[in-house]
């Protein structure tokens, strides 16, 4: 049965009021505008129209100094078109409302390469180039969290009225306790097309974990994750509660990571990294060796966060070494075991704060280019990684930002103009940054130094 079209699935829900139309910033976040639901018309013929600059702003919506979105074209606007997601209802909120997912094109039509999920699909396409199609699935973390306190606090159970206190790693009675709010995020995930598969109560007190299911189409797949992130944040107000998908929000336990599985499979269906063993074929080592190869220039995607480095910290339990292994969850670039029609590489690198369009763009960018070069990667590692002598990401966003920067590789896999856009955006950022002076740092030097 083919999907119904916006215009007659709104027309089957006359509740409806109210239109979000969003476009997706560098940092993953939704922006746009609402309109009553009597000029939808006019949105989803592509009438809609936002400035270019809105998706170069800083993770606090400022614009950025210098940007030559706003200065040198006079801030001009861009064509909002429809993704073809179609329109999202928004169950948690209190009247009825739909989102309609957008990108964004130069006036004349072209695409603007400076938007993230532009950015995606030009190394999607490269790949339907050479005839192969990257299948995604994505796993995402985030805590649960009570509402009230400025910093994070666990969130006090449903059902007992006691605040969690324990890092109680796939447990039952936490996921029973948090039955209403899953429920209900999965129902929402239901009507909105979010592949949601599994859920289990991590290792931190109140932490969850979700998998999606494999689709063949990663702009879907990035998709699904802006949505499901939005989606979490609001049922979980729904309930009383915030939801964070900050990398590290507390210091003494595990942060919140955003971990991507994909294979390759060409135009008759076949998983081109099934060679029948365990080892994969030689296409998946090369794509191995492009991820690790490109991994310090990409880390800025999957850590764009001054606090995201808190969780790729040493003995922080998440990879900051640039390796691979066969069923090791300790390097950056695991191939799980199982069946060898199912044969995958997952990248672990990302926290869940990073934007997915550029988490995937970067993952599925540095396999193209281990591919295009048949580039060959170094042993795969055994054992614990977190303890051997092994090259690192950037230990710090300064360094990070800078690698991006200058990165050999970045040109081939980004447009020049969202290469100079996420740089000056993360610089001006750090830049707020350094100008803060931290409680912690006033205990500790004020009456002291």
């Amino acid at each position: 049965m083919e999907p119904q079209t916006p215009e007659l699935w709104l027309k089957d829900h006359p509740e409806i009021q109210t239109a979000l139309a969003a476009i997706c910033d560098l940092n993953g976040m939704l922006r746009g505008k609402r309109i009553p639901i009597d000029q939808i018309d006019k949105l989803l013929e592509g009438g809609l129209r936002m400035p270019l600059s809105a998706l170069g702003v800083d993770v606090w919506g400022e614009d950025i100094e210098g940007s030559d979105l706003v200065f040198q074209t006079g801030d001009a606007d861009g064509l909002c078109d429809v993704t073809g997601r179609g329109v999202l209802p928004m169950s948690w909120v209190n009247h009825p409302t739909v989102l309609v997912p957008m990108w964004l094109s130069w006036e004349n039509g072209d695409p603007f390469l400076g938007d993230p999920r532009r950015a995606l699909q030009h190394i999607t396409n490269r790949f339907a180039e050479l005839g192969l199609t990257p299948v995604v699935a994505t796993e995402l973390e985030f805590y649960l969290v009570d509402p009230e306190p400025d910093i994070p606090e666990p969130p006090k159970s449903p059902v007992s009225g006691k605040q969690l206190d324990s890092d109680d790693v796939y447990s039952i009675d936490e996921l029973q306790h948090f039955d209403d709010f899953l429920s209900d995020v999965f129902d929402a995930c239901r009507e909105q097309g979010i592949p949601a598969d599994s859920a289990i109560s991590e290792n931190g007190a109140g932490q969850f974990e979700i998998n999606m299911m494999h689709v063949p189409d990663p702009l879907r797949a990035a998709d699904d994750a802006i949505l499901f992130k939005r989606t979490v944040r609001g049922v979980a107000r729904k309930h009383g509660m915030a939801a964070t998908f900050m990398a590290k929000p507390y210091g003494n336990l595990s942060g919140n990571g955003f971990h991507v599985h994909f294979s390759l499979i060409d135009k008759d269906g076949n998983n081109v990294f099934d060679n029948g063993g365990p080892e994969g074929t030689e296409i998946l080592r090369h794509a191995v060796a492009g991820l690790l190869k490109t991994m310090a220039q990409c880390t800025l995607t999957f850590a764009p966060h001054e606090n995201s480095f808190r969780r790729l910290a040493p003995g922080a339990h998440a990879p900051s070494a640039i390796a691979w292994g066969y069923e090791n969850r300790t390097v950056a670039v695991r191939v799980p075991g199982g069946s060898p029609k199912a044969r995958r590489i997952e990248h672990r690198v990302a926290g869940a704060d990073a934007n997915p369009y550029l988490v995937l763009a970067s993952i599925l960018g540095g396999a193209l280019l281990g591919i295009e070069n048949k580039w060959e990667p170094e042993a795969p590692v055994s054992g614990n990684a977190y303890d051997q002598d092994l090259p690192r990401l950037p230990l710090d966003w300064a360094s990070a930002i800078e690698a991006y920067r200058v990165g050999p590789h970045i040109p081939q896999i980004y447009s020049a103009q969202l290469q100079r856009m996420l740089t000056d955006c993360k610089r001006q950022e750090l830049r707020v940054f350094k100008r803060r002076v931290t409680d912690f740092e006033y205990h500790t030097y004020l009456e002291t130094v």
